[in-house]
Formats: structure tokens, sequence, C-alpha cells
């Protein structure tokens, strides 16, 4: 089968070498010369993920018969729609359907008005008085976000980000500020104090196949300090969970995303695609922080490796809807990020990268390659953005954390940097303690 995945970052490599696992023939759309992507394209085409109709073209011309969408700007470009136009069934929602991602104006009024478990409080504001007026109101933290897509770096949280209500009030003007690209309006949430999860999904219409639970870490330093990255690395339990979380948590959960696509299919938009629904484990258990209508990333390095179904046949249940049983290995994983220096706040664009394939292999770890680009002579240069995932799987979380470390050492390169505490026995601890605190 001819498949074709649209995008060139590590979720990509990992969808690509899933679909490839079971049979695919992997054909790829992509901006960089990612290595990874490479190894396993047949045929590649170089071009921003946004061209959807000269993707659209080009995958007519090569017979495709199932394309798979990795990133949020493929999908607010309308890329599945040109995609099934042209008779080509494709995995992820239509751009009417991802706008439970790109639109968080949209997305909040729908959990409002189908009343969907884990609301958070919150306001659409389109002036800086609005949001000054709100927040002298309001009397409690918060968090403001652009209402259209940031790559997971445009939220900024009272207390960490921003304190107090006039530096609120500047970081709103400045999302506002449509000169200095704003989105024109802010969404203003209240500050949910709990541990932050990932639940995804394979979605076809009303119907979902959940995945394990992964963790993200989105602070770019040791100790949850630092700078919203795109994600410095996650990790996921054996049994599906987190160390932190029951199951009585995941199902509510994954109530709260079952509500979102069922008001979708009542909205005349249903949703056939993958999804990603961030929560925070409060006291009261789960909130709703957003929903991405792709898989995260880094968690999709932490969930696909561990799926046992047909990945090709999971793909086309969900682009017509008649969506299966899923089953994943019951294994922990573990992926850290190998980032440039300073990534988060002035990421350095020099650095280089180099894996030994062989060495990485004999650890059990693999390696998918991320924002960097495979030059005529076999040198891996970097971007300003994430480099590559490491991940490392075992029974539990201490051997997928062992094995990823040990995955590691078969990186080297020039000016790069690792969060070695992610799944650390005391980063998990600390963890455990903060909701045992929170639920006295």
């Amino acid at each position: 089968m001819k498949v074709l995945v649209v995008g060139g970052g590590a979720r990509e490599h990992v969808i690509a070498e899933t679909a490839a696992k079971f049979g695919g023939e992997i054909y790829v759309a992509l901006a960089n010369r990612n290595p990874g992507l490479l190894r396993l394209a047949r045929e590649t085409l170089a071009t921003k993920d946004t061209a959807v109709e000269h993707i659209a073209k080009w995958a007519a011309e090569r017979g495709i018969e199932l394309a798979i969408i990795g990133p949020e700007s493929a999908l607010a470009a309308g890329i599945v729609d040109a995609l099934n136009a042209g008779g080509i069934p494709a995995v992820g929602p239509t751009r009417a359907a991802a706008r439970l991602e790109t639109d968080k104006e949209f997305m909040r009024g729908l959990l409002d008005r189908y009343r969907v478990p884990g609301q958070l409080a919150y306001r659409v504001c389109d002036s800086p008085e609005a949001v000054q007026t709100f927040l002298t109101e309001f009397g409690r933290d918060c968090a403001i976000k652009p209402v259209g897509l940031t790559g997971g770096k445009g939220v900024a949280v009272m207390g960490d980000q921003f304190h107090g209500i006039d530096a609120a009030v500047e970081y709103a003007r400045k999302c506002i500020d449509t000169s200095l690209g704003g989105a024109a309006k802010v969404v203003i949430e209240e500050r949910a104090v709990g541990q932050e999860f990932t639940l995804q999904a394979f979605a076809a219409g009303a119907t979902l196949r959940p995945m394990p639970t992964a963790q993200d870490h989105p602070h770019a330093d040791e100790g949850d300090v630092g700078a919203i990255t795109g994600g410095m690395g996650s990790y996921s339990q054996a049994d599906g969970l987190l160390p932190f979380m029951s199951r009585d948590d995941y199902d509510t959960a994954l109530a709260g995303m079952e509500g979102a696509v069922q008001a979708m299919a009542s909205e005349g938009a249903p949703y056939h695609g993958f999804l990603y629904g961030q929560f925070v484990l409060t006291a009261d258990g789960p909130r709703i922080v957003e929903f991405n209508a792709r898989f995260g990333d880094p968690e999709a390095m932490n969930v696909l490796p561990l799926l046992e179904t047909d990945f090709l046949s999971v793909c086309h249940g969900i682009a017509d809807g008649r969506l299966g049983e899923v089953e994943f290995a019951r294994q922990a994983s573990v992926c850290k990020y190998v980032v440039p220096e300073g990534y988060g706040t002035a990421p350095r664009a020099d650095c280089t990268l180099a894996v030994d394939d062989e060495a990485l292999t004999a650890t059990g770890a693999r390696a998918y390659y991320a924002a960097v680009n495979l030059a005529d002579d076999g040198t891996i240069t970097t971007t300003t953005s994430r480099s590559a995932g490491v991940v490392g799987f075992g029974d539990d979380l201490a051997a997928a954390e062992a094995q990823c470390e040990a995955g590691l050492k078969a990186v080297s390169g020039r000016g790069l940097f690792v969060r070695h505490d992610i799944a650390t026995p005391a980063s998990l601890a600390k963890r455990v303690r903060h909701m045992e605190s929170l639920r006295g």
C-alpha cells in the first residue's frame, strides 16, 4: 500500500516507521531533509506542509492509497479536504473539524454548549482593556492563550511566565496586536492546579479508541523550570496510567474526549483522525486544558512503537468510520529529546548531531529525528528547534528510563542539551507527592 506521510519531524518519523512496519510503502512530503524519513521513503516531495494543493496533486500522480497527516498547520490549511476531494483517504480532521485545536474560542464554546465534563472557567477578550476588567473581577490566577495555533509555545501562566495583572495585560496586548502578528483575541482560563497529562485516541466520528496516557515535560530545564517549550520528553507506564493517577481519573478524562467528539458530530463536523487531549489532574479530577487535532510530539513516540494492531487497518478505519478494537503492548516508555543549547529562549543554530546506529540498536532504544537536515556529505545539522527524540522501553519505568539513557550515549554532536531528569525516581516521586498533597 502506498502511504503518504505529511510532515518532517520526529512525530512524522515514528508515524512513517509504524506504517512501514505494517507493510506501507512510504512517501513523504516535508520541508527539511529528515534523515530518518529519507531512509524510510521511496520518494519525497520537498515542500511546506501547508502547500496543500501541491501535495494533493503530487499524491494523486503517485497513486497514493492512504495519507497520514502529522502537523496541525497542514490540517488548518485544509489538507484533508484537498486530499479527499482527489479521492485519497486521509487520516486527519477536515479544516472544519480541526477547529477543535485551531480555534480555542470555538473549543471552549463547544464544551459549554454540550456541557462536556472537565471545562475550565474562561473568558474570550479582544482588547487589553477587556483583559484588565476581567482579571480584576476574576481574582484568581489564570493562563492566557492566543485563540489560534502557537505550536505549543504561546501559553503564558500567571505565577510562571508573568506575575500580576499588569504583566498579564501586557502579554495579552502583544497577543492581540495584529500588527505584531497577533491573533486579535485571547482566551483567558483559570489556572488549574495539579499534574498535567496527555490522553491520545484514534477517532472515527463518535468512536474513540484510547491509547496509554503520557506526561510531557514542557519546561526547558531540569527541575521543571525555565521556558515553556514544545516538549523536552515524556513517559508512559506499562498499565497505560501514570504514577499519580487512577483508572477512574483515566475514565473521566476519556469521557471528556468522548463528549468533545460527540459534540463535533452534532455540529456537523465529525472528527476523524488522531485526537490529543491535554488535561490537568486536580484535586477534583481531570480538567481539559486543550485538544490537539493530531498526535502529540513527543507523546507519539511513547505510544506508537507499542501498537500491536495493524496501524494501516486502524488508519483506514479512521478514514471510513469503521474503527475496530486497538491493542497496545503492556510496556513502559521514556522519551528524552536532544535539543540545541538554549532551546526555549535563545537556541544555538550551529549544532551538529550524529547517531551511532549500531550502538543504538544494541541498547534496544530508538531515535526519531526532528527538525534537522541531512547534508550531502552525511552531516546532520540542527535548526533552532528540537533535534531528536530517544526512546527507551521496558517492563517498568525504571527499565525504560535506563534504556533511554543508554540510547542517549549513542548520540553525539556539538552544542546539544538533554533533560536527563525526565522519568527518574526523584522526578516521579515529586509528582506523586504533589497530587497527594492536593488530594489531602
